[in-house]
């Protein structure tokens, strides 16, 4: 789940998205204002604002809620970009107007939310049914103010692996059963490059190693404790040794043709995985999704997990409830069932988001789970153990604005003949002027 800002006059357009926003998320609340207190069979509504395809719906747990409490009824209003959908969120907390009984926050804006805006949202550590023992640490953490308020509740996480081709990988002559895979890279990224030279000798014609630059520096930081800012929230990416070795090292593959020159999530990219232009991919739980989305019904079953480098995250969000909704403990109650270990276990069953809840990783449905996209090969225990191994990452209020500054901006101009300084000074330019703003 990447969230994107694009702008040219960044105070005008935001404004623009902002009041979009506002309309389609007051809309909703207005919407439901004649039925929130009771529809024409006595229900309560309960309305909620999400982003994207988050599968609450396509796994059947309203349904299932609704029917385990017959006075519910679950409204949803999902927007499809968190481009559009943040900022909108963004200006109703700021005014404490508007907003519905629960609000999805994507990961990479909770550091913002959790600085700013906590006094407007519910404390669900006291929400009834919550145990902060039933999620990873860093999860929890992640949405937890200084004072120990944790203002969201984790519903998934996006540990990382690799997903590779293994039709491609075999032509390549590379191994292609999963524990063999992993072991060429264990410990080092670099050791991923080299794999991709190795790759490249023999690539069956038209193919690349990876899919983009953006890919793979997102998942090389995904490692790291720190990228963008330290602890104390200063803003640090320039002056982390971390971030500019993991921009080199994407630049160095990109200019050795060893990734695509594509943009993630762009129509080019999304045609790459159709025409089987890559064999490799930074693939935590949801890219799954994604990949089966895009790809021809002939390329079921010849995609498989291997473990990555070292474990990272990438992705991931939480549930909020709004103090100013209109009903808020039957919210919190929800959302605590809409969270808990069995929830989370079937949704990843469903829909591929993988749980923040570590006792859900025994659970049949993650031990088991299996993919259209890799076969038989049971996936659950690759991700679980991603998962266990990721740092507790600091995450900063412009997180996605300083890795929009990297990818879009920085090393994709390595696939295009820029050398890595040059991609460097153009993303620092970007970053800062935006940061600026």
């Amino acid at each position: 789940m990447r969230a994107r800002i694009r702008t040219a006059r960044k105070a005008m357009v935001l404004a623009a998205v902002a009041s979009l926003g506002a309309g389609l998320l007051a809309g909703c609340a207005d919407d439901n204002s004649g039925s929130s207190d009771g529809d024409a069979k006595g229900k309560t509504t309960i309305s909620v604002g999400l982003f994207g395809t988050m599968g609450f719906k396509e796994a059947g747990l309203y349904a299932e809620y609704e029917k385990l409490n017959p006075k519910i009824k679950i409204a949803e209003n999902s927007v499809q970009r968190n481009e559009n959908y943040y900022p909108a969120l963004l200006n109703h907390l700021t005014t404490n107007s508007g907003l519905l009984d629960v609000q999805a926050v994507e990961v990479a804006n909770i550091a913002e939310v959790t600085a700013t805006q906590a006094d407007k949202l519910e404390d669900m550590s006291k929400a009834p049914g919550v145990d902060k023992s039933k999620w990873l640490d860093w999860k929890w953490q992640q949405a937890t103010t200084k004072d120990g308020k944790t203002i969201g509740l984790g519903t998934d996480v996006g540990p990382m692996a690799i997903c590779y081709r293994t039709d491609l990988f075999k032509q390549a002559g590379l191994p292609t059963d999963p524990a063999e895979v992993g072991k060429l890279w264990t410990g080092d990224w670099a050791k991923l490059v080299e794999v991709g030279e190795r790759y490249k000798a023999k690539a069956p014609k038209g193919t690349y190693f990876m899919d983009s630059p953006g890919g793979l520096i997102q998942a090389v930081l995904g490692s790291e404790k720190e990228k963008f800012y330290d602890a104390s929230g200063k803003v640090i990416y320039k002056t982390n040794p971390a971030v500019k070795a993991a921009f080199d090292l994407t630049a160095d593959a990109a200019k050795k043709g060893l990734v695509q020159s594509e943009t993630q999530f762009q129509p080019g990219w999304n045609s790459s995985i159709a025409n089987n232009k890559f064999a490799a991919i930074a693939c935590p739980p949801w890219m799954l999704g994604t990949i089966k989305g895009y790809s021809k019904p002939d390329a079921a079953g010849k995609w498989a997990v291997a473990t990555a480098p070292k474990g990272g995250n990438w992705g991931g969000s939480f549930l909020t409830v709004p103090k100013s909704g209109k009903h808020v403990k039957e919210a919190q109650k929800f959302v605590a069932w809409l969270t808990a270990p069995e929830q989370q276990a079937k949704l990843f069953k469903v829909q591929g988001s993988f749980p923040s809840t570590p006792s859900a990783y025994t659970m049949p449905e993650v031990t088991g789970a299996k993919n259209e996209m890799t076969g038989d090969q049971p996936i659950g225990a690759i991700f679980a153990e991603a998962a266990k191994t990721a740092p507790v990452q600091v995450i900063g209020p412009k997180d996605q604005i300083i890795m929009q500054g990297l990818t879009d901006n920085g090393v994709i101009l390595a696939t295009k003949g820029k050398s890595a300084k040059e991609a460097w000074d153009s993303a620092v330019k970007t970053i800062d002027n935006k940061l600026d703003q």
